[in-house]
């Protein structure tokens, strides 16, 4: 994709919206409604790179209550033209088809790479990647595993999306977000991730959420990792502008 003159990209990642509340949440998402609203008009293209909701379950005739704002920016900006590119998170693994259908907006699983303006692009959310986060790897393939869906799916949904709310929000396990403070390069399981990628194929930029923090780092003399950080203490995004990327804070 070249991108055109005058034109970005945006990405961001980790708005939680709903925790610990729907009322508390709601400040927050109004100023992402209000970001999304600032960059449409030089935007390109918007990433999202997972936990957009704090949880989300997509039954077969039942999605979560709520997040009606962000829900219509979302459909006003794809029917514009714009593209948007969703990538699940660890609290929203169970999208299945909402996003693609009403919103065209289509959903990424795994990490997926991206060529803008000559340079390589691999993106994900980045849960579960790495040499480290094995208590949330296991918590993941249970989470993931189709009979357990299925299980979960008997639910109503009543119970089953305040079930699992409260384990969203509770459960440092399930949101892998144990000690969201920079660990130093040698610890962040993410770096150790993108530096092992780069032994098989350059890469110009990778760029993740997850960690909840702003990170900007070095990989090499021509790659870097970013974290966008998260709309609930830093309001954090990054934006190529065709020819260099840069980490930001949204002031509203």
């Amino acid at each position: 994709m070249q991108i055109p003159k005058g034109k970005k990209i945006y990405f961001a990642s980790d708005n939680h919206l709903g925790a610990p509340t729907q009322e508390a949440s709601r400040p927050r998402e109004k100023k992402f409604v209000a970001w999304l609203d600032a960059v449409k008009h030089d935007a390109a293209a918007i990433f999202l790179l997972g936990d957009l909701f704090d949880f989300w379950m997509e039954y077969k005739k039942v999605v979560p209550k709520g997040f009606t704002r962000t829900l219509g920016k979302l459909a006003e900006i794809s029917d514009s033209g714009i593209p948007i590119y969703y990538f699940v998170g660890n609290h929203d693994l169970w999208m299945n088809g909402y996003f693609e259908e009403e919103l065209n907006i289509p959903v990424y699983h795994k990490p997926k790479e991206f060529t803008f303006n000559n340079k390589t692009f691999f993106i994900g959310h980045g849960d579960g990647l790495g040499p480290h986060d094995k208590g949330y790897k296991r918590m993941k393939k249970v989470f993931t595993n189709p009979f357990c869906k299925w299980l979960f799916r008997w639910l109503h949904p009543d119970l089953g999306v305040r079930l699992a709310q409260h384990l969203s929000v509770k459960n440092k396990l399930i949101s892998g977000d144990e000690d969201a403070k920079f660990l130093g390069e040698d610890n962040e399981w993410l770096v150790q991730y993108c530096k092992r990628k780069l032994e098989d194929k350059h890469r110009d930029y990778f760029v993740f959420g997850h960690r909840h923090l702003p990170l900007n780092i070095d990989l090499n003399e021509t790659s870097k990792y970013i974290n966008l950080g998260d709309w609930i203490s830093h309001y954090t995004y990054a934006v190529f502008d065709g020819e260099t990327m840069e980490l930001k804070t949204f002031q509203a």
